[in-house]
């Protein structure tokens, strides 16, 4: 089939246009607060009227006097700061201003700043305080500490430096300090404790500010054996607040023995449990802190990633009892969270709030997926008036919530589901002409929300809640395209590097929870393992930022030598057969032996570690693992061909091209064979899922590969959504047709990696070289889809791709940011060179049958003409 296009340019008045800069990012957040990063990275967007604008100069000046002057560079993403040094806790001020390809020169844009953090250990001069009452060893209180003074001179600033052992929340004159929950995160804390930073608006006179701290993940119940105390058995302090007067003085209020601390009205707050809080303890007794000398600072960072905050508020859509009588509500989605209500009762009243993701065949609650954890909020009420009510430590995974002890009926209004999750930038979206389509793309976009809590984590019901390797790296490339992962997922590849073992071992959690003191060797698991090296360079290619690359160097060297370390090569192999989980829950009876995909993994970390010296010009390296690469690759050949009669087992070595020309086409189509044999359905799971679409498309399958992505019988990615899912399962029939719910998690996004090739494959958005800089547009056309929209916001601006099919016609819709240039391929013409395109609005129209060529252009001029498609 071949399509011949008509390409009409938007109107574009090169003469006049002007350029100009804007969307300023320092370390890839607007105006962030504490930096300690001492090269911070600037990235800017350029704007303007016409096609094809490139920038080819920028200056950066900063209010401190420091500027670049004048720089000869197309580059707009990742340019390092190199003035003077920063100074801790600093505010400053810079902006940019561009030179265009067509002379322009922009004016300098609005200010954008960042404050620098405390940088250093000696510059933390508050103490660690602990609770100085005698603790319910049972129950365990999170303790409240209190300080008050006294102002009497007009305030300039006030900048508060603040973390905790344990989940802190802060109030200041009885208002709430900023917007974040869960705080200070969770990270490999023996190496990295974050601290915040938050500018106060204090008052003359007396100021008082109230901090609890919970237990977390610090020293609360968590991990399958539902222990707690895993970091430490206190819950601690770290407060210091910097005030700069108008008369040019200053002091801080720092945490140290002046303070005071007491039990609070939350009697019990656990991560899986729940919280209970007694309204009935308004008054605390207060009593003095100790300080705790012996605790550290030398570990504690910067927060570089965005924090959780509150997000979508649902209202329940159903209100009703369940066969067994119980009062339940449905918030109609699955989502990460709590409940929050208006209270109606009687002193001493007791409302008890529980959460689950599903009912059972019957209809029944069901709670029997969520392992141990208890998932319920009990509140005791003092009868008077009140403002809702919601938990302080502790999140929840449901759609479904039981009351137990409400008197009388439950009414709409009085409840309301709050989503929490990290706070990503939202960068994009597809929609299609199939609504089936357009739930997946809505269930993997809630599954990512609502793992996206702080790490990234497998599930966020039951008692698990881990930083999975395995699923991080094979959803990385999807969680890309639909949100801002850049900071999340450096910040986590950080904790990854910190509990990585001497050897170069891995865990298959982030934070390392259970193995998070051990400094020694560690073992590894393929596919969970890898995501030391797939992650950085999945960052690498979505943001064209080579720094990611440059802190996980040592990282993702020592994860493929630690690999090679285990290969006993005295016979001139290099075999890994590893022990591991596989290819995870998949559904064929055949499973893909471990040691075949541990083979597969084996060379394509050596392929990107190759790669990566390559982009950091470490030539050395690049030509030892490029040889590693190639030795890794012939032993598979030597040792695995035949391949695997399993799907999984085609898909690895041809996504990863470890077959010579000269067995990909028998391999290819044994991998169609075995999709026929299971009636155009998929048989892979975790591993070979990602991967499946990808390959058949690139090997002239799209036809099925749309055929297996429309299945609506399980296993199938539609088939969740006919049974009426509003996230991703963890398993392909976590509910079996007859209604029956098993014991697998129902908010799990591995699967959702397929999002990927709805953004790449049917929309046609995709990276010809990192960070967008140079942009793909290569739709895919096929399983009855009469239109597809997707756009992508890339580290320089707004791409998007819409195709429609209209009366045997197909229209290419194309939006190109600038400092950017595009290479358009038709879809189904062979025989047709690709376009190359520069920034600008473009509309491709393609007609069956043999039409002639035309071009048409309006208000663009023969130079601009030729300087944009290169005749």
């Amino acid at each position: 089939m071949y399509y011949f296009f008509i390409l009409l340019l938007g109107l574009a008045t090169p003469c006049l246009a002007q350029v100009s800069a804007g969307h300023l990012r320092c370390a890839n957040r607007v105006n962030p607060l504490g930096i300690d990063d001492a090269h911070p990275s600037f990235s800017w967007q350029l704007s303007g009227k016409g096609h094809n604008i490139l920038q080819t100069a920028y200056e950066i000046r900063m209010n401190e006097g420091f500027t670049t002057g004048k720089v000869y560079s197309s580059n707009s993403i990742g340019i390092r700061y190199s003035g003077p040094p920063l100074a801790p806790g600093t505010n400053y001020s810079w902006q940019v201003r561009v030179w265009d390809n067509r002379g322009n020169m922009s004016s300098w844009s609005r200010p954008a700043w960042f404050q620098t953090g405390l940088q250093v250990p000696g510059n933390w001069k508050a103490q660690w305080i602990v609770a100085g009452f005698p603790e319910d060893s049972v129950n365990r209180p999170p303790p409240v500490f209190r300080k008050e003074w006294m102002i009497s001179k007009k305030i300039k600033s006030a900048t508060l430096f603040i973390t905790a052992h344990g989940l802190y929340e802060a109030t200041l004159n009885g208002q709430r300090i900023g917007e974040a929950y869960f705080t200070p995160g969770w990270t490999s804390y023996d190496h990295r404790l974050q601290y915040q930073v938050y500018h106060l608006t204090l008052k003359e006179g007396k100021n008082q500010v109230q901090i609890t701290v919970g237990d977390g993940w610090w020293r609360g119940i968590f991990g399958g054996a539902m222990t707690n105390n895993h970091y430490g058995k206190d819950a601690a302090l770290l407060f210091q607040l910097q005030i700069e007067y108008a008369d040019g003085t200053s002091n801080s209020i720092l945490s140290d023995s002046s303070w005071q601390s007491g039990a609070g009205p939350i009697c019990y707050s656990d991560l899986y449990n729940g919280e209970v809080y007694d309204q009935q303890m308004k008054a605390i007794s207060w009593t003095g802190v100790k300080t705790a000398a012996g605790y550290s600072k030398g570990n504690l960072v910067a927060t570089i990633s965005e924090p959780v905050t509150r997000q979508e508020v649902l209202p329940p859509v159903k209100i009703f009892r369940d066969p067994n009588g119980e009062q339940l509500l449905d918030f109609g989605q699955n989502i990460s969270g709590w409940v929050r209500f208006q209270p109606r009762g009687k002193a001493g009243d007791t409302i008890a709030i529980t959460h689950a993701e599903a009912l059972d065949k019957e209809g029944n609650f069901y709670t029997g997926n969520l392992r141990a954890a208890k998932a319920r909020d009990v509140y005791v009420l003092d009868g008077e008036p009140t403002q809702h009510l919601e938990p302080h430590f502790t999140f929840h995974g449901f759609r479904y919530i039981r009351v137990e002890g409400w008197q009388g009926e439950l009414h709409p209004g009085d409840f309301e589901a709050v989503a929490l999750y990290s706070n990503l930038d939202r960068t994009g979206s597809f929609t299609c002409s199939n609504p089936l389509l357009n739930q997946l793309q809505h269930n993997i976009t809630w599954s990512q929300n609502d793992n996206f809590l702080d790490i990234p984590t497998d599930c966020p019901q039951r008692s698990e809640r881990y930083g999975w390797t395995g699923d991080a790296q094979i959803f990385a490339r999807t969680a890309s395209f639909n949100r801002n992962v850049h900071s999340f997922l450096s910040k986590w590849l950080k904790d990854l590097a910190a509990d990585q073992g001497s050897n170069g071992g891995m865990s298959v959690i982030i934070p390392d929870l259970n193995g998070h003191g051990n400094t020694g060797p560690k073992k590894g698991v393929a596919g969970w393992g890898d995501a030391a090296t797939i992650v950085p360079w999945t960052l690498f290619q979505a943001y064209g930022d080579t720094s990611v690359l440059e802190a996980q160097y040592a990282s993702m060297k020592g994860w493929v030598d630690y690999i090679r370390s285990c290969v006993d090569t005295s016979h001139g192999d290099y075999l890994w057969k590893a022990e591991g989980y596989g290819d995870w829950l998949a559904p064929d009876t055949l499973q893909t032996p471990v040691p075949f995909i541990s083979q597969c993994y084996f060379a394509w970390s050596a392929h990107l570690l190759a790669l990566t010296a390559g982009a950091l010009h470490r030539m050395e390296d690049s030509l030892y693992y490029t040889g590693l690469y190639e030795k890794v690759r012939a032993t598979f050949l030597k040792e695995y061909i035949p391949l695997p009669p399993t799907q999984t087992g085609q898909v690895l070595p041809l996504y990863f091209d470890l077959l010579p020309d000269s067995l990909r086409i028998a391999a290819v189509e044994k991998l169609v064979a075995l999709i026929r044999t299971h009636h155009d359905h998929l048989s892979t799971g975790f591993l070979g899922t990602p991967y499946l679409l990808p390959v058949l498309t690139r090997y002239g399958y799209t036809d099925l590969a749309y055929r297996v992505l429309l299945q609506e019988t399980p296993p199938s990615w539609l088939y969740p959504v006919k049974m009426g899912a509003t996230t991703i399962w963890e398993k392909w029939d976590a509910i079996t047709p007859d209604g029956t719910v098993g014991d697998k998690s129902l908010n799990h996004y591995a699967y959702g990696a397929v999002g990927d090739w709805l953004y790449r494959e049917v929309a046609g958005i995709a990276e010809e070289e990192p960070g967008y800089r140079t942009i793909r547009i290569q739709p895919h056309v096929g399983g009855g889809l009469q239109f597809v929209r997707a756009s992508y916001e890339c580290p320089y601006g707004k791409i998007v791709s819409e195709w429609k099919m209209e009366k045997g016609r197909m229209r290419l819709h194309v939006e190109i940011p600038p400092n950017t240039r595009a290479v358009v391929y038709w879809p189904e013409n062979e025989a047709g060179a690709p376009q190359k395109i520069g920034s600008g609005v473009y509309d491709f129209w393609a007609g069956m049958g043999a039409v002639k060529k035309k071009i048409g252009l309006t208000n663009v001029s023969f130079k601009e003409f030729i300087y944009n498609f290169g005749f």
